[in-house]
């Protein structure tokens, strides 16, 4: 049973996504996730969006018929993504977020993009898509796939969503082949910090997938090319050193924690950040 339902998800992000956006490193460009600086990458904002580059070769490669190739954000944020995309690309685009709050600033960001009636971001659980939103041509899930309660309900949502011959793109955070008290409790502390419900190996990942429907066509680690050791994380780290005796995991500083938590395992290999490809059969 998850530990966090809906209800849970959309408050953590109710009460945060006003300051990531206003503080995060990425609130910039509206990015919620991670900066991956792969080769090649010379600036920040194009370390924010290598994940959305990466979709967008896929989504160029996808058969082109007479109607837009339509594009679902799966856990959409503030609708950077898909603004990103529909700038590129003459796609239909369409979010699906618990959170009103994100609801509300992706539509402002839509707006100022003039992007209105090509892209939409509504309030939504991706493991139950409203009845209207039509099938995808391609779907995405970047760092979102974890707040979900169950990823075979993931998966067979999605095989519902997405068209035959259409793709599946999944960017998140995965365990590794390590079973040690400490990185139990590490992996713990990020899962409550962050309200996370679903943290499974990557070959479990293609597992369901493939009994889901869908044919696995590529899995890349980008976990070497995040910078962990920003003076900001350093910082952190010594707070919770300090402080760490306390209960904070429930409190408005659980991001905090759940942040300090996931660089130490993922320092420590105790768990990757992979971009998975499926197609759907």
């Amino acid at each position: 049973m998850a530990e966090f339902d809906a209800a849970d998800v959309r408050r953590y992000y109710d009460r945060h996504t006003d300051d990531f956006v206003a503080h995060g490193q990425g609130g910039v460009v509206g990015a919620l996730h991670r900066p991956v600086w792969s080769p090649g990458i010379t600036n920040r904002e194009a370390a924010f969006r290598y994940v959305e580059d990466r979709i967008l070769d896929h989504a160029r490669a996808l058969p082109r018929g007479t109607d837009p190739l339509h594009v679902v954000d799966l856990g959409c944020g503030v609708g950077a993504s898909l603004c990103y995309l529909a700038e590129r690309l003459p796609i239909r685009g369409t979010g699906l977020t618990l959170s009103p709050v994100q609801v509300r600033h992706a539509d402002q960001r839509i707006r100022q993009a003039g992007l209105t009636e090509r892209v939409r971001c509504r309030e939504g659980n991706f493991c139950a898509p409203p009845p209207e939103v039509t099938p995808a041509d391609l779907a995405y899930a970047i760092e979102s796939f974890v707040h979900g309660p169950d990823p075979t309900r993931f998966f067979a949502a999605c095989a519902r969503l997405v068209r035959p011959g259409g793709l599946l793109v999944v960017c998140d955070d995965f365990r590794r082949e390590v079973d040690t008290p400490a990185a139990t409790r590490a992996i713990d502390r990020f899962q409550r910090g962050w309200h996370l419900n679903t943290m499974i190996r990557e070959d479990e990942l293609r597992r369901l997938a493939t009994d889901a429907g869908f044919d696995h066509l590529s899995s890349d680690d980008l976990t070497p090319h995040l910078r962990l050791g920003r003076p900001r994380d350093h910082l952190i780290a010594w707070c919770m050193a300090l402080f760490g005796w306390l209960p904070l995991d429930g409190t408005r500083f659980g991001h905090l924690v759940g942040g300090n938590a996931l660089r130490t395992c993922l320092t420590r290999g105790w768990i990757g950040y992979d971009l998975a490809v499926f197609r759907r059969r």
